[in-house]
């Protein structure tokens, strides 16, 4: 971990928490993103977290938002539910193995792994 939060104002970390989580969910009910594009970043920039603890953190975060975001674009006849648990099952193998993956590489990778991705997401974007 690069720096001590707990040295931080209580409530200026409150507010960025909960600004880091209005911000993921904004993004996930309207793009399906959250975690890795807005958390992640957020975590490591705003409150010092490292790479592998934003990781963790936000994926304890994602199961509240995906959660809440699923049942609500269900509500509006968005969810192809087969099609979500044909994706969902085997995203279990790709946790497994991309945590396991995680723990061995060294943070600096980590995170010019996860700008690659960023950045390729982008160029992508902008190329449409």
């Amino acid at each position: 971990m690069s720096t001590d939060r707990s040295q931080a104002p209580r409530s200026s970390r409150s507010l960025k928490l909960a600004t880091i989580g209005t911000l993921a969910g904004v993004f996930s009910g309207l793009f399906g993103v959250g975690g890795g594009t807005v958390i992640v970043p957020l975590l490591v920039l705003w409150l010092g977290y490292g790479p592998r603890e934003a990781t963790g953190t936000s994926l304890a975060a994602i199961v509240f938002i995906a959660a809440f975001a699923a049942a609500t674009q269900g509500a509006y006849g968005n969810v192809h539910v087969l099609d979500a648990i044909l994706m969902g099952v085997p995203a279990v193998g790709g946790v497994l193995i991309g945590t396991r993956l995680q723990q061995r590489l060294p943070t600096r990778a980590i995170s010019l792994l996860f700008a690659a991705v960023l950045v390729a997401s982008a160029v992508e974007l902008l190329a449409q």
